[in-house]
């Protein structure tokens, strides 16, 4: 095996190596290390790597494992994180220049965990300012470059851009992202990997920098859906750091895994919504279709009460009044190096009254009651996970956003698998997007494992 297939191997199977002793830690984190080196200064999707702190938990994860004294199945395993979740004593940037040497207090949680699991932390990844943007750009701190396209700058996706870019181009096995509207499946689809969007009080944001609290969720970017299995259960569990996680039982998606299709009910989207979409990304999408059908799985129509497009004025109000009530002192601030398209995302919340805002919760709370209404009976809602394959960076639009078939997700809280599902023009990856009620994850990658079974679009490589 070379080192480059080393790189591109899933957790799952390299964690079987390394318990069974046949793969080091050392070499892994070497892997991935000289992996960064090589690829890093064209691809950009790190802030910061820890290369010497990685070699040295390496080494310790090494002679534990050797010893007898393995905490566990991830012991060993590198992680990238996002640049929102804090590391006491790292930087956290959050994505903007005006924080560009502002340093951590705290460790997050989700942090402590994948830590306290043997984990090794390769660095911190870019993210979009503040995390308010699906593109994937940052005008100060640098644009992530997808690595399907070495020609020509695309669009890696956002927020968390950089996770999604550093899974993609083999840097590392799996990455911490965060989601507010579409945030870990928008990169995963542009990036042709895994991500799983979990519901609120899954997986705490104490120490996650936060832009909209009330859509907030970490999530976990990965190879294929049994990674994303794996880092899921790693990452969740009750926190008194975080209330909405109190309370809540710990769910364990692994037993129903592998059990496939048969005798699920999948939802296609309704036809109004197939006109957002190109022509390639819908000849993926009713390929996807057809294959879980022939898996098992009966397709049936659904009657929704609101179109996607219906949530996102309310969406953005929600987000805009949290991240402009959380961030206003910058935003403020017109002496302040912010991002020229993400200033005004925000800004828009000054002028929201409680009276609106409070009215977008209500609001919400009716609508994610129909929509349950409208799921009865039916396992997975099933839709493209962006409308178009990564687009050029020079002809984004930045007063429009990619998020139509994800941010209803986080509006209903709900939860999503985002997944490879076939290639467009310049062999650029299409995604599926399987959609599950609120706590049902287990059936969102159940969903997923059947697909990546059958199919090998979650095997393709970016080109070298």
């Amino acid at each position: 095996m070379t080192s480059t297939d080393l790189n591109f191997l899933p957790v799952h199977e390299l964690s079987r190596e390394i318990m069974a002793r046949r793969l080091s830690p050392v070499e892994l984190t070497e892997a991935y290390l000289g992996r960064v080196a090589s690829r890093e200064p064209k691809l950009q999707a790190f802030v910061e790597v820890y290369s010497e702190d990685a070699r040295q938990a390496a080494q310790a994860a090494e002679l534990a494992i050797r010893s007898g004294h393995a905490i566990g199945p991830l012991h060993g395993i590198p992680v990238a994180l996002k640049d929102l979740v804090e590391l006491e004593g790292r930087v956290v940037t959050g994505g903007t220049a005006a924080w560009r040497q502002r340093r951590a207090t705290r460790t997050a949680t989700l942090a402590r965990r994948l830590i306290a699991q043997g984990m090794i932390v390769l660095g911190k990844t870019h993210t979009v300012e503040f995390a308010m943007g699906g593109w994937g750009t940052n005008t100060h701190l640098g644009t992530p470059w997808n690595p399907w396209d070495l020609e020509r700058p695309r669009t890696p996706g956002g927020s968390s851009s950089g996770s999604g870019v550093a899974v993609a181009a083999g840097m590392a096995p799996w990455a911490i992202g965060t989601d507010t509207g579409g945030s870990v499946r928008m990169p995963a689809s542009w990036c042709g990997i895994t991500s799983l969007k979990t519901t609120i009080g899954r997986v705490s944001t104490y120490g996650v920098l936060p832009l909209s609290p009330t859509l907030d969720t970490p999530g976990p970017m990965t190879r294929d859906v049994e990674d994303s299995a794996l880092l899921y259960m790693a990452m969740q569990g009750p926190d008194p750091l975080d209330p909405r996680t109190v309370g809540l039982a710990q769910t364990d998606p692994l037993p129903t895994l592998k059990r496939g299709v048969r005798g699920l009910r999948l939802a296609r989207m309704p036809e109004s919504e197939r006109s957002y979409a190109s022509a390639e990304v819908l000849d993926a999408y009713d390929a996807s279709l057809l294959e879980l059908e022939r898996l098992g799985a009966e397709i049936v129509d659904i009657k929704l009460p609101f179109g996607f497009a219906d949530v996102a004025a309310l969406n953005l109000r929600i987000m805009a009044a949290e991240s402009y009530t959380i961030l206003r002192e910058l935003i403020d601030d017109e002496g302040a190096p912010l991002d020229p398209h993400v200033r005004p995302r925000i800004s828009a919340g000054r002028s929201l009254t409680a009276q609106a805002y409070l009215e977008a919760l209500e609001e919400r709370e009716r609508m994610k009651g129909a929509f349950a209404t409208a799921m009865d009976g039916i396992d997975a809602l099933l839709t493209p996970t962006t409308m178009t394959t990564a687009l050029l960076v020079d002809e984004v639009d930045q007063t429009k956003a990619p998020a139509h078939y994800t941010r209803f997700g986080n509006f209903l809280d709900l939860c999503a698998v985002a997944l490879p599902n076939g290639v467009g023009s310049g062999g650029l990856p299409t995604s599926l997007q399987i959609v599950c009620r609120a706590y049902d994850e287990a059936t969102a990658l159940r969903v997923g494992w059947a697909f990546q079974a059958a199919t090998e679009w979650h095997l393709r490589r970016p080109p070298e």
